[in-house]
């Protein structure tokens, strides 16, 4: 049985953790493989050339844990590879798409909008005010409790 991920009704603050919530942008967004497809490598780009509807399925080590986990292909490539590139991540990315690939390129490990502010640069109340509206965007959302 699928686990239920709860979130928790609390405002987020610049101490909440967020991460892309996957399964979310799955349900939410036909088109999320094509723009993770967007985002490879031109290397990647050509290995998933027919990626239509692909949902290949990898076994992958967290190197920290030693733990085998089957993941999405297209997925890890961008966070083992293309999320590397120089290029990847430009100071004029929009907001979303940043806090995007910054969270891609941490392995997809939460992160807070004051981690984030320094990667990015930008002001971490902002980052929280976008991340926290009513709004849902590319799946980032507050780290279920």
């Amino acid at each position: 049985m699928d686990e239920v991920r709860r979130f928790s009704l609390v405002k987020p603050t610049l101490n909440t953790p967020f991460q892309i919530d996957f399964d979310w942008w799955k349900q939410h967004d036909n088109n999320w493989r094509i723009f993770l497809y967007s985002l490879l490598c031109s290397q990647h780009q050509v290995i998933f050339a027919d990626f239509d509807n692909d949902d290949t399925l990898i076994d992958w080590v967290d190197a920290e844990t030693a733990e085998v986990r089957q993941v999405d292909g297209l997925q890890q490539a961008l966070m083992d590879h293309c999320s590397r590139q120089p290029g990847f991540l430009s100071e004029h990315t929009t907001l979303v798409d940043a806090v995007f690939r910054v969270l891609v390129a941490n392995g997809n490990k939460p992160m807070t909008p004051i981690e984030l502010s320094a990667k990015l640069g930008r002001p971490a109340d902002m980052i929280l005010r976008t991340l926290s509206g009513p709004q849902v965007y590319r799946g980032i959302r507050p780290r279920p409790a």
